[in-house]
């Protein structure tokens, strides 16, 4: 074995800044797939933050007075980006390397596990440089990132296809250069990619296929003299894994460029034929030669790959706390099924849907869980057809890879399966759970396999059909320009949270998640008749769907309608017991529904489930308050204010109940206690002019209420107890003066008119005088 000598990292750098064009063999026909690739995602700029998946569902509660829907199902874009505090550039950099994709501390239980700090970075980046969340920025950044993998597609594909040989001057022959930009450009505009390119939290995909491909040149960097195994730098070895640790910290799938790599050096580098390996074995039975391996480098480059990969895996693990995520049935039913045949029979029905995928990106939903795919449950299910024809199209294909005379087909179709099969393995439930059924986003890696196999396919028929050639590039154009179109309508779906839902329920019409999220969006666009139906139709489809049972009862409510919203949110924390925003809402109902101690045993139990609920304290201290137990409102309300800080509206009612229970001068402190942490609170200010004003300094009061106009100056009210302070107070051209103005704004405001006209008989009586 003659390996290189080990660089220092300083000359490591050098080589890796001056021979990065040989790295990255880009040529014109490069500009095809980075010109292709913005075309079809253009209409993604125009995108605002639109939530594609609910993977984990979060709660958002409210005040009684405010009743908004506490499921929000705001899916991973808004805890991903809206609602991660980690991209703020006032949040320590020191929590991207602590917390989980979303922002929770990986040691909570709650943390989906999805460790990808420089992907969170990115999106840091992007805040920084756009000066807030603004998405273009976060849309443009993500194309650009297709752009450069598409690019770099064709220099991956030539080395697959071509091998490694080079001239004299150590630079690579391009022996395929039309079969590997052909590949590159079906990869570039494949459909199926739209929902890592449209979707930002896709950003994840992107990055770790970038360093995918990196780490995979730099692997094939460390043959740079050709494709002879006995010689081989043990430095770009190292710059592979460290690439491939960088891909990890993107996204999980990163890892297994190490089997694409290994699967490299044993099929091209030392010419391994695995037929031949196989039948010496197990037919002739005869030993392999492991000296020779020895001797061509491979078992000690094998065990590089190892070391690095086992140690990546044992880090990931420590950094997960040794414990996988928990997924629910509904992410991945066929994983929970108890008969393991079933099991085994469902996963590949799900493999032969992702294979259709790949085949006809026609049918994309940004959601495939919760009834989209229902289970194979008995030998009868017609749909095992499928699943018996992905394994004749796999074997057919191994066949060919494997048996073929022909040293270049043998190459092309096993690179081709290696590449569609290894980046899947994570998603393919052979190790641990995954928490989704279909995700498109997982395929954007294994698209690279299928493109390439595609793109030999079409070499294969133009070479055997050399009379139906042009035939057959006028089909390759518009397969092409099918793709592009395809690309171009998906991405206008994905502009608006609307046409995104909407599209789903012809994919997915039994996805109980797709009907709930339009009915979300319904109602947040103000037609709650139509939200009703959807959600009643995602209840109907899934009867344990709670978050649904939530916000349909929530709606209810708003309608009057108590009584079955009760019935709705009971069920809700009848099946999901620790559902602390269903406890709440089920708290505010029974309170409207004069059912007291049963409102504040529900407003317990949710605080019992969520320790730090800020909003349900609240509504404990409306209930309190309601039932004239002042001190018990009080505290509630204190407790809301130290959960939440800046919690307006339970200082605001602490305020307004110690004015009205007389304790004027504790409302007072209340009051500058509140405004130091929320200065600009025009209610808060407002209410304690109030208080000021019955302790007659008028002064102090009138600078409050004129603060608080210059906040909310259509606030008739404000405008109305200004002028009571300036009638009291003798200024009564003022007083007169704000009476108008809060008529005008409002004039039926109780108690305005009658004091208007107090006022005038007292102008006209101070005339009388004076005359």
């Amino acid at each position: 074995m003659k390996s290189s000598i080990l660089k220092s990292p300083r000359q490591l750098m050098m080589t890796l800044v001056f021979d990065g064009l040989h790295l990255v063999q880009l040529s014109i026909d490069s500009l095809l797939p980075v010109c292709l690739s913005p075309g079809c995602y253009a209409a993604t700029l125009q995108c605002d933050y639109v939530d594609e998946r609910v993977t984990s569902l979060r709660c958002r509660v409210s005040p009684a007075s405010e009743w908004r829907d506490s499921m929000t199902c705001k899916l991973e874009h808004h805890e991903a980006i809206i609602n991660n505090k980690d991209l703020n550039p006032s949040t320590p950099l020191s929590n991207i390397w602590k917390n989980d994709f979303w922002g929770s501390n990986l040691s909570s239980n709650s943390s989906h596990k999805s460790y990808r700090p420089l992907t969170v970075l990115t999106f840091r980046l992007n805040y920084l440089l756009a000066g807030g969340l603004h998405p273009m920025g976060f849309h443009t950044l993500n194309i650009g990132l297709h752009c450069v993998i598409s690019a770099l597609m064709i220099d991956v594909f030539a080395i697959l296809i071509g091998g490694l040989a080079c001239d004299e001057k150590a630079t690579r022959l391009a022996h395929v250069p039309k079969a590997s930009l052909l590949a590159a450009l079906f990869f570039a505009v494949h459909p199926v990619h739209t929902e890592s390119v449209a979707g930002i939290v896709g950003r994840a995909d992107l990055l770790c296929a970038l360093f995918f491909q990196l780490s995979f040149l730099s692997y094939c960097r460390a043959f740079q003299g050709g494709d002879k195994s006995d010689n081989y730098s043990v430095s770009w070895i190292v710059v592979s894994l460290l690439l491939c640790a960088v891909a990890m910290l993107c996204k999980e799938q990163g890892i297994t460029v190490l089997g694409v790599n290994a699967a490299f050096d044993i099929l091209m580098i030392c010419n391994l034929n695995i037929y031949e390996l196989t039948h010496r074995l197990l037919v002739r039975r005869k030993a392999v030669g492991v000296g020779e391996w020895i001797r061509k480098g491979l078992l000690v480059r094998l065990a590089l790959l190892l070391f690095g990969g086992s140690l990546l895996l044992y880090a990931r693990w420590r950094i997960m706390g040794t414990g996988p995520p928990a997924f629910t049935e509904v992410d991945n039913p066929a994983s929970f099924a108890e008969n393991v045949f079933l099991r085994i029979v469902n996963y590949n029905y799900y493999y032969s849907l992702n294979a259709w995928l790949l085949l006809c990106p026609w049918w994309l939903c940004f959601d495939w869980s919760m009834g989209c795919v229902p289970l194979i449950k008995s030998a009868s299910d017609w749909r095992i057809v499928w699943l018996l024809l992905l394994w004749a199209c796999l074997i057919g294909l191994i066949r060919q890879a494997l048996c073929s005379p022909d040293s270049s087909k043998r190459r092309t179709l096993t690179f081709g399966l290696v590449l569609l099969v290894i980046p899947f393995i994570p998603a393919s439930n052979l190790f641990f759970r995954v928490g989704f059924v279909i995700a498109e986003r997982v395929l954007y890696l294994s698209t690279a396999g299928f493109c390439l196999i595609l793109a030999y396919a079409v070499a294969y028929c133009c070479c055997c059909s050399r009379r139906h050639k042009k035939l057959l590039q006028a089909a390759m154009l518009a397969l092409l320009g099918m793709n592009v179109v395809r690309c171009a309508l998906r991405s206008q779906q994905w502009r608006t949270e609307q046409s995104l839902f909407t599209s789903a329920l012809s994919v997915c019409p039994l996805n109980a998640k797709v009907h709930y999220n339009v009915g979300k969006n319904l109602a947040d666009r103000g037609n709650q008749s139509a939200a009703i139906r959807y959600y009643r139709e995602a209840v109907r489809l899934h009867p344990k769907y709670v978050h649904a049972m939530n916000n349909l009862g929530n709606i209810l409510k708003e309608r009057n309608e108590l009584q079955e919203a009760e019935e709705l949110l009971s069920t809700a924390v009848h099946i999901q017991p620790d559902f602390a925003a269903a406890w709440m809402n089920l708290g505010i109902v029974q309170n409207s529904l004069k059912k007291f101690e049963e409102a504040e045993q529900s407003y317990w139990n949710a605080i019992k489930f969520r320790k730090k609920y800020p909003d349900c304290y609240y509504n404990l201290g409306r209930l309190y308050a309601d039932l004239n137990r002042h001190v018990d409102a009080l505290n509630a309300w204190r407790n809301a204010t130290m959960l939440k800080p800046d919690h307006s509206l339970a200082w605001n009612n602490m305020v307004i109940l110690l004015d009205n229970t007389g304790n004027l001068a504790q409302a007072e402190l209340i009051g500058k206690e509140a405004l130091k942490i929320l200065p600009k609170d025009h209610t808060i200010m407002f209410s304690l002019a109030n208080v000021l004003g019955k302790q007659q300094k008028y002064k102090e009061s009138e600078g409050f209420f004129l603060n608080a106009l210059k906040i909310n100056p259509n606030a008739a009210s404000c405008h109305g107890n200004l002028a009571v302070l300036y009638h009291r107070w003798g200024k009564l051209d003022l007083a007169k003066k704000h009476y108008e103005l809060s008529l005008k704004l409002d004039p039926s405001a109780p108690g305005t008119n009658e004091n208007y006209n107090m006022l005038k008989r007292k102008l006209e009586q101070r005339q009388k005088t004076a005359g």
